[in-house]
């Protein structure tokens, strides 16, 4: 099963993607893990990565740290994967030495497709950016421009996606199994 989460910042959509993946993996008897993308900078970037860690305390989490080329991540075995968030993912390509540039929708797509054939169920979790109105650099509607084909490409894969607004899940498409 793929699931993918959306919602704006604060929204509750990593601990409603916390708990549906601890569901999944007290269910299935397989092990948790967490990709986390978010490489932290300064002081408010370290805080944000602390206060995930509170969230997933005690959850029976193994975290991978994973900020570019998701595509070269093996998975110790199959289980049930949370990657958190496509957001961070998408901009580390673009923007880090290492990164894919230019071809990040393309890098980007091909590693979570790579993480769902070696998990048995994947959490992504994204952010819904595109509503704000504002208008931005060229690099940032580039960054926007990525992020949106790249959701719109693995809402179409995905088995499930759901919208988080003010902690209350949406469901934009459900599994047929469900």
């Amino acid at each position: 099963m793929f699931a993918l989460i959306t919602g704006g910042s604060g929204s509750g959509k990593s601990e409603y993607a916390e708990n549906r993946a601890t569901e999944l993996a007290r269910k299935t008897g397989l092990p948790l893990y967490y990709i986390a993308t978010m490489r932290p900078f300064g002081e408010e970037g370290r805080k944000r990565v602390e206060r995930h860690q509170r969230l997933r305390s005690g959850k029976g989490f193994h975290t991978i740290e994973r900020y570019v080329n998701l595509k070269e991540l093996k998975l110790p075995q199959t289980g049930v994967v949370l990657l958190e968030c496509l957001s961070n993912l998408t901009a580390n390509e673009m923007f880090e030495p290492d990164g894919a540039g230019g071809d990040t929708p393309k890098e980007v797509l091909l590693g979570i497709r790579k993480i769902r054939s070696g998990s048995r169920h994947l959490i992504a979790v994204t952010n819904d950016i595109f509503s704000d109105g504002i208008t931005y650099d060229k690099t940032t509607e580039q960054y926007q421009r990525y992020l949106g084909r790249i959701n719109q490409e693995l809402a179409g894969e995905a088995d499930e996606v759901t919208e988080v607004v003010c902690g209350i899940p949406l469901c934009l498409k459900a599994s047929a199994s469900k």
